[in-house]
């Protein structure tokens, strides 16, 4: 079993569980316990300097930050189809689901959380919460999945990242919004991976 990954349910971890679960990869799966602070320890600094989670580690390839895991699983497990094929032009709707979460939502909602705004919102690559909400409502479907009918590595980056949010109140979701959450809250792989999230107070179909 050459896969291993590093993780802790209560972190952003359990997006590359759920990832791992829904492709049904055997894997190895190593628990750091972040009370412990083994997150720090110089073996798994070694793994990822930054000290953060999830990590994978595929035979000698590293691999750390939740989209570009889901990414490389999507693609390394293609005949699983959780991704558009190389040349289809869905990649590029593909590719924004998944960069727009990190690179965008989160720092703008971790700003807001601290109290903080940014001065000139227009020079900040993740603008502000009113441009980030209104991007969030626009890219949310009405039904079904983010690239259509089927279920894929957008959903799980991208509608992962919204349920992340709603459970930790970085912002009031709207009515379509919470209907795509909820229809991911009640895939079975879901519920496998985020017992934790669950147990923290809201129910998956409510």
């Amino acid at each position: 079993m050459s896969i291993k990954h590093y993780f802790n349910p209560m972190s952003r971890g359990v997006t590359t569980d759920w990832m791992l679960r829904e492709l049904d990869v055997p894997h190895k799966k190593i628990m750091i316990d972040i009370s412990a602070g083994e997150q720090n320890t110089p073996e798994y600094r070694a793994i990822n300097p930054m000290g953060k989670l999830p990590a994978l580690v595929d035979g000698q390839t590293i691999v750390t930050e939740t989209a570009a895991i889901c990414a490389y699983l999507a693609d390394k497990f293609a005949d699983k189809r959780f991704s558009p094929e190389i040349n289809s032009p869905e990649r590029a709707a593909y590719y924004r689901y998944l960069f727009i979460p990190g690179n965008t939502f989160e720092p703008a909602f971790s700003l807001a959380a601290a109290g903080f705004e940014h001065p000139q919102p227009e020079s900040a690559g993740w603008g502000d919460i009113e441009r980030v909400l209104a991007t969030i409502e626009t890219m949310c479907p009405n039904d079904g999945w983010a690239l259509g009918g089927k279920f894929s590595t957008a959903d799980v980056v991208f509608g992962g990242f919204l349920d992340f949010s709603m459970v930790f109140n970085w912002f009031k979701a709207s009515p379509k919004v919470a209907s795509y959450v909820e229809r991911i809250r009640l895939r079975p792989a879901y519920q496998e991976t985020h017992a934790g999230f669950i147990s923290m107070g809201f129910s998956v179909g409510g």
